[in-house]
């Protein structure tokens, strides 16, 4: 394996979500299988090299005059794949003095000395994040003594794949385990093979706690580890220190063209999102916009962007073209304020109270449209209070389906209901009505502002004090939602909610007084109907998106086991290499 070799496979993959990660443990994997070097008939055989342990460890032994504690040579479990000839399986315990470190008290520790918290070191790679110093760092626990050339291994499962070797005596956090050779090994071959996948499974699997798992003592002395001769470790390391190097470089470069990428999407959809924007310069942008979103959405995650653009569009009347026959808004305006007249002098509704004009609008919108505010133009009712002890899971007699702010989703969910007595029911308003818009007003930050369209009324239900009913007169509920649903309404929610320890509220007084922009209502019906065909294509692109997602991911590993399964010659595996992926892409 060279890096021409990973370099043919990277451009075939390169497009496949984590590719580098998927490569870097790819590479671990070969290095620990010996399929990453060749061997040497010439290198020192390994058996000698488990003799001269066993001697080392004998001797340590009697130094330490610990005989009885030591077991020459620890029983090993099943090793999990076949290694090369030249090498060998040996448990962890034959080979290394496990939690060799000394246990210090935190109060004779030197103030000079580097004090290593797992948090200190990164994941999968083994760089070191921080380097602090003991009295730069409060400590009132038990510390590890190392020393240099330890391998500090994070035992703790959050933590697992989090090794490296010390170039410096320090202390550590007993959570970090000192591991060192009975004899020089090569240190950066051992801590690469407990960050590689075999062993990461091993710990993962075998972690025993509750709520942080971590892996044993009696469990990680037993652990298989592979063995080759000690010449070969060093070019194990030297050639995975090459490849990830290149790895690297190629995951920068990725991330530098995906951020390009995103700016020049960004840019676009906000050229056409644009409300300054004169008409001939909004058709320009629009065109380009058309033509270059294909090539400029790779990801699913991007696709978002595209959809809040298109209710952006919709909102400030840019969607769809405007009809000079339309009844133009303030004429329904007018028509709303004497059908709420009507209903308050029926004693329907409560007499509406005058809402404060606008000075200043957020932003231009057609001639035809007309900014007034929410309150002007629906009711708000409160959802019902009740005890806790007072709500069932079940439907019983006398109990009525309750929606909380969980059933609002893409669209209004009737599952996972709760019930409550119908006497929390103070009145009819309290009951759910097709058309009602409900809103979450109370609820975690990133939930407030959140709403779905009663559209169908499979029970006779009410809603719970986290949420609100918003009832349009003469508005379409569809264009309600997909404007509440805009950059312009989320914004303001937010930016108008208060904000305690994990809850966020909206006042009634906040969306009553939230402006909107009106169009005509014959116009409203035909942006609902581009938005929903749009947002159709969004769904489908995005769709396209994950699907040639998965597909990438399922190559890519397929590929990578097939080469680490495969006893077949390098160069046969790169030929059957090229001639899968070619039948994949056409």
């Amino acid at each position: 394996m060279n890096a021409k070799h990973l370099l043919i496979l990277y451009e075939r993959v390169a497009e496949a979500p984590d590719a580098v990660f998927h490569l870097r443990r790819f590479v671990l994997n070969l290095a620990v299988r010996g399929k990453l070097v060749e061997q040497n008939p010439e290198d020192e055989p390994v058996s000698e090299l488990l003799k001269r342990i066993l001697i080392a460890k004998r001797h340590l032994a009697e130094i330490d005059g610990q005989r009885k504690k030591q077991h020459l040579c620890t029983q090993m479990v099943s090793p999990p794949f076949g290694l090369p000839s030249t090498w060998s399986w040996a448990s962890l315990g034959t080979v290394f003095q496990y939690d060799a470190g000394t246990k210090c008290d935190p109060k004779t520790l030197k103030p000079s000395a580097w004090l290593l918290e797992l948090q200190d070191i990164e994941k999968g790679t083994g760089h070191i994040l921080n380097r602090i110093r003991t009295g730069e760092r409060e400590s009132k626990s038990t510390k590890s003594q190392f020393s240099p050339g330890d391998i500090l291994y994070g035992k703790l499962r959050p933590y697992l794949n989090k090794v490296l070797v010390a170039d410096e005596a320090g202390y550590s956090t007993t959570e970090i385990v000192a591991i060192r050779p009975y004899l020089q090994l090569s240190s950066e071959y051992c801590a690469l093979a407990l960050r590689s996948p075999y062993f990461v499974e091993y710990a993962t699997r075998l972690g025993q706690g509750t709520k942080m798992p971590r892996l044993r003592t009696k469990d990680a002395i037993v652990a298989p580890f592979p063995l080759p001769p000690l010449a070969e470790q060093h070019r194990i390391v030297e050639k995975v220190n090459e490849l990830i190097a290149l790895f690297d470089q190629l995951g920068e470069m990725r991330t530098a063209r995906e951020k390009i990428r995103d700016r020049l999407t960004k840019a676009t959809l906000t050229r056409i999102s644009t409300p300054s924007a004169s008409a001939a310069l909004f058709r320009a942008h629009a065109r380009f916009a058309i033509d270059a979103l294909p090539a400029l959405t790779a990801r699913a995650d991007q696709i978002s962007d595209m959809r809040q653009t298109i209710l952006n569009l919709a909102v400030h009347g840019k969607l769809v073209e405007q009809d000079p026959t339309d009844e133009p808004a303030p004429e329904l305006l007018r028509r709303i304020a004497t059908e709420r007249e009507k209903l308050a002098d029926a004693r329907v509704i409560r007499k509406p109270k005058p809402m404060e004009k606008l000075d200043e609008p957020p932003f231009t919108i057609p001639p035809n449209w007309k900014w007034t505010r929410l309150g002007g133009l629906a009711e708000l009712v409160r959802g019902v209070s009740f005890p806790a002890s007072a709500k069932s899971n079940k439907p019983a007699e006398g109990l009525l389906p309750c929606l909380r702010s969980g059933n609002i989703q893409t669209s209004t969910v009737w599952d996972d209901l709760i019930y409550v007595p119908e006497s929390v029911v103070k009145s009819a308003a309290k009951l759910i009505r097709l058309g009602d818009v409900l809103i979450s007003i109370a609820n975690s930050y990133a939930l407030v502002g959140k709403c779905s369209i009663v559209d169908a009324m499979p029970y006779r239900a009410t809603f719970g004090a986290f949420l609100a009913a918003i009832r349009f007169h003469l508005i379409l509920p569809e264009y309600a939602r997909l404007f509440l649903k805009s950059n312009f309404s989320s914004s303001a929610f937010r930016a108008g909610s208060s904000q305690t320890t994990n809850i966020a509220n909206i006042t009634f007084s906040t969306i009553r007084g939230h402006p909107f922009p009106l169009p005509p209502l014959a116009e409203q019906h035909r942006i609902v109907a581009k938005v929903n065909e749009l947002l159709i294509l969004c769904d489908k692109l995005e769709e396209v998106c994950c699907n040639r997602d998965n597909s990438r991911i399922q190559l890519l590993e397929t590929l990578l086991h097939k080469a680490l399964a495969s006893s077949i010659s390098e160069s046969a595996w790169f030929e059957s290499f090229n001639n899968e992926t070619t039948i994949r892409h056409e």
